[in-house]
């Protein structure tokens, strides 16, 4: 922290000499004439303020913060570039972490010794678990956070985390010798060497935002876009893209009639992300719902000609799953109303996010219609909402470790690789964190597969598929889900990540305990029956076949209306033995249990997939040269040079039929 107070003193100095010398001395002698200045370069000045570092991040967003803590708590020496000391970890847009997927990758995060899910935990102002009334693989974790304090207790965990120092300023360009990475140039003419670098710009790269007509240069609403880097790493080879992404107008709450909405509350036993011990939230603050209606709708169809998202102007991919309101209108015409959540931003804040009305139309338009929206007749706006268009690099130009294929050293992380979302930034982020810091100390790779995270999925998708439009992780992505659950990412991830050195013995023991209770609790419900008379009225109160001998209680338990909840306030003997279990190992062991038929059958998917992926391929395979390979597969194989028969099966354009010509051609 003392380098960026003492940079921030020098650059009072450059501002006054833009040409990036100063003056070293300006003395005068006795006769009254003044010397000539001696000029020294700003970079040799501030070449003694920095060493050599192993890792260098690039933005402090979701993704930078990871990549920094992550890199630091391994032993790298960080310095963590941001161009706004007060904006690290900004939620841009929804003051929300998790949701569908998200929630799971979020848990991951944690799993693995990141940040997000500890900051989110004591921050949230409401937790809900998503699609409960659905199986286990389909839950979700979802928290509502104080968007101020998010950002702060982001700052303090990575100010509290040893080797992560910080600098203010921008990027402009990349410094490289013989094909590798060597550091970057910074707005204020430094050249910082490093051993590695990670890019986590966001939207800032060539950022241009749009409000109706109006146009102007931005990263996001107030600050300045970054420059420089995309023009050189296309000059080295790299292809490079444009996004485009919108956000909702924000409002006074004070302005709604809240009374005239309907109310959304957290769940009453929040139990947030991480899997370390967390504070309790004993009151949460309600979201709340309200809908659009055809004047609203009228209303915005005035504007649409000049909204830049809808009309065509910007020609960027916009996020498939997360539609402006005007695409909303477009293409759900049959719909007479369209859901709004009103969502707080914060404790202590009346500023609301009007989640589901993103738009770049005009602000009059956007002011109109939203005052049309029953509750909001009074509204009054902080900001308008917008759209951003940015630069990114296609992915398929990555490793498995984020990675760049064309410069040794240089890792890309969150929206520069086609991403939208907090979660799916962070995630990269951490990966690319873990594999710089392995770089430098000449060890293997980290690499998780499909069947081992969330995070695996996600990355494979876009070294292998590439995207054109904002991705967005889903379950439905995910083919092994009922093994990824939200529930087990600690059981899954934490053993790797603790022989990476990044999650503490704290957290290893906490994983070993947790598996050891499930069993016991296995053990028990196999060992122990119950009579008809102790569960028969239960049984017919859930609406399920009363027994008529004695079972065990592992029987009754696979049983979808049954939960080992409802077992233990019917049988004392059982809550007695089981009363010293949390809920979430009682869950673990339930889950468990009732779909351990399924979970054998995903495993042996599972095993079938990793046969493939033990088939190496060389990176100077001649894919050309195999004359029955279709001309697509050619095309794509030789683009991406998967490393293993694995990763080319999932490779868009690769036929099943394209494999058995390679398994052919691979067994000779």
């Amino acid at each position: 922290m003392n380098a960026m107070f003492h940079g921030e003193h020098e650059l009072s100095t450059l501002v006054a000499y833009p040409t990036g010398k100063i003056p070293a001395t300006r003395t005068s002698c006795s006769t009254g004439n003044i010397t000539e200045p001696s000029i020294q370069s700003a970079s040799s000045i501030f070449a003694g303020m920095f060493p050599l570092y192993d890792v260098i991040v690039v933005g402090a967003g979701h993704a930078g913060c990871e990549a920094a803590a992550a890199a630091a708590n391994m032993g790298s020496k960080v310095l963590l570039i941001t161009m706004n000391m007060q904006t690290i970890a900004q939620m841009s847009c929804n003051p929300a972490m998790g949701g569908i997927a998200k929630g799971q990758i979020v848990r991951e995060i944690d799993a693995l010794g990141g940040y997000s899910g500890l900051v989110t935990d004591k921050t949230m102002i409401q937790f809900r678990m998503l699609n409960r009334s659905k199986g286990p693989a389909m839950w979700s974790p979802r928290a509502q956070s104080d968007r101020m304090q998010f950002s702060a207790e982001w700052r303090s965990m990575l100010e509290q985390t040893p080797n992560v120092e910080f600098w203010q300023d921008s990027v402009t360009g990349l410094l490289i010798k013989n094909g590798r990475i060597t550091g970057v140039k910074t707005g204020m003419d430094q050249e910082i060497q490093s051993k590695t670098v990670v890019l986590t710009n966001g939207t800032f790269l060539n950022g241009l935002i749009h409000v109706g007509t109006k146009n102007f240069g931005g990263g996001r609403m107030g600050e300045k876009a970054a420059t420089g880097i995309t023009e050189q790493l296309v000059t080295l080879g790299f292809e490079s893209g444009r996004m485009k992404t919108g956000t909702p107008p924000r409002v006074d709450g004070r302005s709604i009639d809240f009374t005239r909405l309907e109310i959304q509350e957290g769940d009453p036993d929040p139990v947030g992300f991480s899997y370390l011990a967390k504070p309790k939230l004993p009151i949460q603050r309600p979201c709340h719902i309200a809908y659009t209606n055809q004047v609203v709708h009228d209303l915005l169809r005035t504007g649409f000609e000049d909204s830049p998202m809808y009309s065509g102007r910007i020609q960027a991919r916009g996020p498939r799953y997360c539609p402006s309101i005007e695409d909303k209108i477009d293409r759900f015409a049959d719909k007479d109303r369209h859901q709004l959540f009103v969502e707080p931003e914060g404790w202590n804040t009346i500023e609301y996010y009007i989640n589901g009305f993103s738009t770049s139309l005009p602000e009059e338009v956007q002011f109109k219609a939203l005052r049309s929206v029953e509750g909001f007749e009074q509204v009054r706006f902080f900001r308008p909402g917008y759209a951003i268009e940015y630069d990114y690099f296609p992915p398929t130009q990555l490793k498995h470790t984020l990675e760049t294929k064309i410069i040794q050293g240089l890792y890309f992380a969150g929206q520069i690789n086609g991403t939208t979302g907090y979660e799916e930034a962070a995630c990269q982020g951490l990966m690319a964190g873990i594999n710089a810091h392995l770089q430098t100390r000449e060890k293997e790779p980290f690499i998780l597969q499909r069947n081992d995270a969330y995070i695996g999925v996600l990355i494979d998708d876009l070294i292998n598929k590439g995207t054109e439009e904002p991705y967005r992780m889903f379950t439905s992505r995910a083919e092994f889900r009922l093994l990824l659950r939200q529930d087990n990412a600690d059981i899954r991830l934490t053993p790797k990540s603790h022989a990476l050195g990044l999650a503490s013995f704290e957290r290893m023991k906490l994983v070993s305990q947790k598996i050891q209770e499930a069993q016991k609790i296995d053990r028990y419900v196999h060992e122990n029956s119950v009579e008809p008379d102790e569960i028969n009225s239960l049984l017919l109160k859930l609406d399920t076949a009363p027994i008529r001998q004695k079972v065990r209680l592992n029987t009754l338990l696979l049983r979808p209306q049954l939960s080992i909840n409802a077992l233990m306030d019917a049988l004392p003997a059982m809550a007695e033995q089981l009363s010293g279990y949390t809920q979430d190992v009682l869950e673990q062991a339930e889950i468990n249990l009732k779909y351990a038929g399924y979970l054998e059958k995903e495993q042996e998917l599972v095993d079938k997939m990793q046969r493939l992926e033990k088939i190496t391929l060389s990176q100077s395979f001649d894919f050309q040269s195999i004359i029955s390979l279709s001309h697509e597969a050619k095309e794509k194989l030789t683009k991406i040079r998967p490393s293993t028969l694995g990763q080319a099966s999932r490779i868009s354009g690769v036929s099943p039929s394209d494999l058995s010509v390679l398994l052919v051609y691979l067994g000779r």
